[in-house]
């Protein structure tokens, strides 16, 4: 009995190190971010002409229902704070660079925290243009402003390696003291509500002392503070992230069981009929002609979204299905041309990739890189023979 309860404390003494210690999963949290600010910063671009109609000042969702429906629901959009068109612009050209700052993983703690603003004030604003990839959109935002998404394929980590500290260089402090003034603003216009404002506050607070800590005391006690205050709030934000995409995955999958559609096996059927989900009519006409392939595609989406949650504890199995749902999201985007709605559900399905293949992944990459920049050997002039040894 002793012996168990000491195994027990050392056990847990060990996880707690661990949680504590280190930020789990850097390459999955990275490829997290790249993916979820790529189909942001894409969707914005891609809508960059109808932009006013969907979130602007031009929309049938027009300001003044749109200041009724947050006064009611309390709903956080920086857009209600004016309604000029020219703060609109404002709005949405920060949102664009704040995604491409993110994707690239350019001083992120900021980057995290404008794109979330991007993402809430764009969507809040007009609650009806959204789908399912959108929702997905929305919460990952939020999570991401708590992970140490960063460390690894960043410009923040490429900082770090050559400069020695990822905060290095006038841009940090200046981004910082510029976001301060706008909460500032917010705060004495009662432009924020508390909780937002207590929020945003406590993360402009702690990313000013991590750039004091790093600067004035890199080895000290409150550097080694700020480390285990992030490796908790980073995990715990992958732990979220997680939950959240098996929620996603068994709450979609037990639903679908319940309609007849789905039970007799001809659900994928009928969008297809649909122009609107038709952006190629010969592959969509060619897919609903073959009633065994609809009724092995209707079944397989459902037994794959049930099963999936069920398969994390064995590593083989959930690769597999990890890899039918992300090539199922794939055939969403071309078949019923939701492109923007695959690519968040693949972002989000990355959290679950094996480390392996991910640094694999990745040094192919940088040896593709590295082989892209070297100079080629100009043809004409002789290559050096080495002297015989």
């Amino acid at each position: 009995m002793v012996d168990g309860v000491k195994r027990a404390r050392e056990a847990a003494g060990r996880v707690a190190e661990q949680v504590t210690g280190q930020a789990l999963g850097p390459y999955q949290s990275a490829v997290v971010r790249i993916g979820f600010a790529a189909t942001w910063l894409f969707f914005l671009l891609r809508e960059f002409p109808n932009r006013a109609e969907l979130y602007g000042p031009d929309g049938p969702w027009s300001w003044e229902l749109a200041q009724r429906l947050i006064d009611s629901n309390h709903a956080f959009t920086v857009l209600m704070w004016s309604g000029s068109g020219l703060w609109f612009e404002i709005v949405y050209a920060v949102s664009v660079l704040a995604s491409m700052g993110l994707l690239l993983g350019w001083r992120t703690r900021a980057t995290s925290v404008l794109f979330m603003i991007g993402v809430l004030s764009l969507q809040n604003r007009s609650v009806f243009m959204g789908d399912g990839g959108d929702n997905v959109v929305h919460l990952m935002a939020i999570y991401l402003v708590l992970t140490r998404c960063a460390q690894v394929w960043s410009l923040d980590a490429r900082r770090a390696r050559t400069r020695g500290s990822a905060t290095a260089g006038p841009a940090g402090p200046v981004l910082w003291g510029v976001l301060g003034a706008v909460f500032a603003f917010g705060a004495a216009t009662g432009r924020f509500g508390f909780g937002w404002l207590a929020a945003l506050a406590a993360l402009w607070v702690v990313g000013g002392l991590w750039w004091m800590a790093e600067r004035y005391e890199p080895e000290g006690e409150g550097r080694a503070a700020l480390d285990v205050l992030a490796n908790l709030l980073h995990n715990a934000g992958m732990l979220v992230i997680m939950v959240e995409v098996c929620l996603i995955y068994a709450t979609a999958g037990w639903y679908k069981i319940q309609g007849s559609r789905w039970q007799d096996g001809t659900a994928l059927y009928y969008p297809l009929g649909l122009d609107y989900f038709s952006p190629w009519p010969a592959l969509s006409a060619l897919v609903a002609g073959s009633g065994t392939l609809v009724m092995l595609l209707s079944y397989g989406t459902v037994v794959v979204q049930v099963a999936f949650p069920f398969t994390l504890f064995n590593r083989r199995i959930k690769n597999v299905l990890l890899a039918v749902m992300m090539l199922e999201h794939a055939g969403i985007a071309v078949l019923l041309g939701l492109p923007f709605f695959s690519m968040a559900m693949i972002a989000a399905d990355a959290v679950f990739l094996p480390t392996g293949l991910l640094v694999w992944l990745g040094a192919r990459v940088a040896v593709r890189r590295r082989r892209s920049v070297e100079p080629v050997a100009d043809p004409a002039e002789p290559v050096p023979v080495p002297a015989p040894r």
